[in-house]
């Protein structure tokens, strides 16, 4: 079988981002890797500049672009940019909400919060999936017989892999395997995903509390039947 016949693309999360309010960005422009983030996406760029790659796209928000830049510099490429890369839409966006902070007590929220199987605070889980697949379906195009790097963020790289690996869309967010500056790579042959596999090249720069209860990952693949 030819090489030609196998296409693998990253999906990479973004670094570290400056946000010392610790608000909720979501879409909102102006968020920037920080001083770690940087460190993060050079470690990512150092960790593949052996490998074939012949494509980098990245998300059009900010973070997303300064994480793609490293690695397109140091293989001698042009990052694009796809907006089907975006990270998901949120209500609660420029807001704080999390375990603790007393979101879930204030009447004004308890709306968006009646579904969480779609979700009902945000973009529906299955659109999500329709927009990365054809991301993923682009960045495979682009570079078919070699490697991509797409760079996106967290929630949509983990329903797009949840899809992928025929796991409910619906999740604990405590529970997904995507920290900061990881790769989730999807091997094509054809156009038919056969397998996924998860690494982490820069683990050892995530913060400890983002990493807490999660286990090293050994980078193994898994892959489909037919």
């Amino acid at each position: 079988m030819s090489s030609e016949d196998f296409t693998v693309v990253h999906l990479m999360r973004h670094g570290e981002v400056h946000n010392p309010e610790g608000v909720l960005y979501g879409r909102r422009p102006g968020y920037h890797l920080s001083d770690l983030g940087r460190k993060m996406a050079d470690r990512v760029a150092e960790h593949l500049a052996d490998r074939d790659i012949t494509h980098v796209v990245a998300s059009p928000l900010e973070r997303a672009q300064e994480t793609a830049a490293p690695i397109s510099a140091a293989l001698g490429l042009t990052t694009a940019t796809d907006e089907r890369l975006i990270e998901a839409a949120n209500v609660f966006e420029g807001k704080t909400f999390g375990v603790g902070d007393g979101a879930l007590k204030k009447p004004g929220n308890w709306k968006y919060l009646t579904n969480p199987f779609r979700p009902s605070w945000g973009e529906p889980y299955i659109e999500q999936v329709v927009r990365m697949m054809a991301a993923l379906g682009a960045a495979r195009d682009a570079a078919r017989g070699h490697e991509a790097v797409a760079v996106s963020h967290q929630l949509p790289i983990w329903i797009v892999r949840s899809f992928a690996e025929r796991r409910r869309l619906w999740h604990d967010p405590r529970k997904r395997q995507c920290t900061l500056a990881s790769l989730t790579s999807f091997t094509f042959q054809g156009d038919k995903i056969i397998s996924v596999g998860y690494s982490e090249p820069a683990r050892d720069l995530v913060p400890s509390h983002l990493l807490a209860g999660a286990k090293p990952v050994k980078g193994k693949a898994k892959a489909f039947g037919a």
